[in-house]
């Protein structure tokens, strides 16, 4: 049983999360002595099956091989979220949340049976693979996934830095499953990435929310402007992807642009469970717009984000309806090597909106389109073609240009949503530009 001084360790990513509050505790009905009151009823129901097994059963099964498993059912019956944590999971939850861990790079959860990739980590093995958000895989080499534990499974997807596994994958759209080998890695996430575009036109990645995301971001951020040798007119937060991570550090990429008010608050059953968090003074970038990108695969913290900063009207969202995933997992330590995984509560939005099943819906949907070039005899004749015409004379400068012939050839074509957030982002800027003159 849980002590009284437990720590509890709060959690919005699918895995993973570190963000200390004191408290914890087991949440059932208790007795005048503080103890938890349990139905003695349903105990000897219990007691009788675990004496039925280990009389009858087939095969000799040790004690602790029995209560484990009684754990792990009575918290997947919960939801998909809550799980016992062994000693080798619980110590990777760790690991996982500072930005090293081993395995193929997705963030994974249970639908109908099978494992289902809420997202591929970029820069990992699975996504150089090929693996896509959505995708159900059904087979870990010659083993079915149905009948799997979530624990089993990751398990079984874990192993060695150059061994491989293959994956049999079901994926929307394709008439038979895809086969896909996937050769494992020690994964090391860098959790955000920056670009500059046009010189004045910043573009964050944000991969997963790590305990240093923040200050990572921050950092970023300030190299965008040295770069671009001026204040910075607008930013791309490109969120799609992003499976979620430690809540403390949504807050905090929050806060870096909001100036006042609520960012996100937490309802639940007991007293550490009831938190808010509210921005300080200070935005990074000045009021400059804001456009963030999402997809089906941004879930939990990159909820937080896009939720704080679409109701307090600081961004536009752009893309597809995200994850849905709108609630707190505590991990509760039962000893020094193992712990619960629980669902102890629900986020919402500072405008009181939960975020759970429903998922952040865009201000401006796009859909799947395939963008590619036109002839270039159908362009017609134009100065540049004209004999002895005058060179540019840009020489180069201006950053990565996003206008022109390389924006429609390549960005275009290769990233649809970035190329139309930049479009989207000099509007605003224009706009904002006229407003205030």
């Amino acid at each position: 049983m849980l002590s009284k001084n437990a720590v509890s360790i709060l959690v919005i990513g699918l895995v993973s999360g570190i963000a200390l509050s004191l408290g914890g505790g087991v949440l059932a009905k208790r007795d005048s002595t503080g103890m938890a009151s349990l139905p003695t009823e349903d105990l000897r129901t219990f007691t009788e099956v675990f004496d039925r097994i280990k009389k009858n059963y087939v095969e000799d099964v040790d004690d602790k091989t029995l209560i484990e498993n009684a754990i792990r059912g009575m918290l997947s019956g919960l939801d998909p979220h809550s799980t016992y944590m062994d000693e080798e999971t619980y110590r990777e939850l760790q690991v996982g949340t500072k930005g090293e861990f081993g395995g193929l790079g997705i963030e994974v959860g249970m639908e109908d049976g099978f494992v289902k990739v809420i997202a591929p980590i970029d820069d990992t093995p699975a996504e150089r693979a090929g693996v896509q958000a959505g995708d159900l895989i059904i087979r870990l080499d010659n083993h079915p996934v149905k009948g799997m534990t979530l624990n089993e499974a990751v398990k079984l997807m874990r192993g060695k830095p150059g061994s491989k596994i293959l994956l049999t994958i079901i994926r929307e759209g394709e008439e038979k499953p895809l086969k896909i080998e996937i050769t494992r890695d020690v994964i090391l996430t860098k959790s955000v990435k920056s670009e500059l575009y046009d010189k004045h036109y910043g573009y964050l990645r944000i991969t997963t929310f790590q305990t240093r995301t923040h200050n990572d971001m921050v950092d970023e951020i300030k190299k965008l402007k040295k770069a671009s040798g001026a204040p910075l007119k607008g930013l791309v937060l490109d969120l799609r992807n992003n499976p979620g991570g430690v809540l403390r550090a949504a807050v905090d990429v929050s806060d870096a642009f909001l100036k006042e008010g609520l960012i996100v608050y937490t309802e639940g059953r007991v007293n550490d469970a009831q938190m808010r968090y509210a921005a300080t003074p200070d935005d990074i970038l000045d009021g400059a717009p804001i456009v963030i990108l999402v997809n089906g695969g941004s879930a939990s913290a990159s909820e937080i984000v896009s939720g704080a900063l679409q109701d307090h009207q600081r961004a536009i969202i752009m893309g597809n309806p995200t994850f849905g995933k709108g609630s707190v997992q505590s991990i509760l330590p039962l000893n020094n090597v193992t712990a619960l995984k629980l669902t102890t509560a629900r986020y919402y939005t500072p405008a009181g909106r939960s975020i759970q099943a429903e998922g952040i819906v865009p201000d401006v949907l796009l859909d799947s389109v395939k963008v590619t070039a036109v002839d270039a005899n159908s362009e017609g004749i134009k100065e540049r073609d004209l004999s002895g015409h005058l060179e540019n004379g840009d020489n180069g400068k201006g950053g990565k240009r996003m206008n022109g012939k390389l924006g429609v050839t390549s960005m275009a074509s290769t990233d649809y949503p970035l190329f139309e957030a930049l479009n989207l982002l000099k509007g605003l800027q224009l706009v904002q530009a006229q407003l205030a003159k």
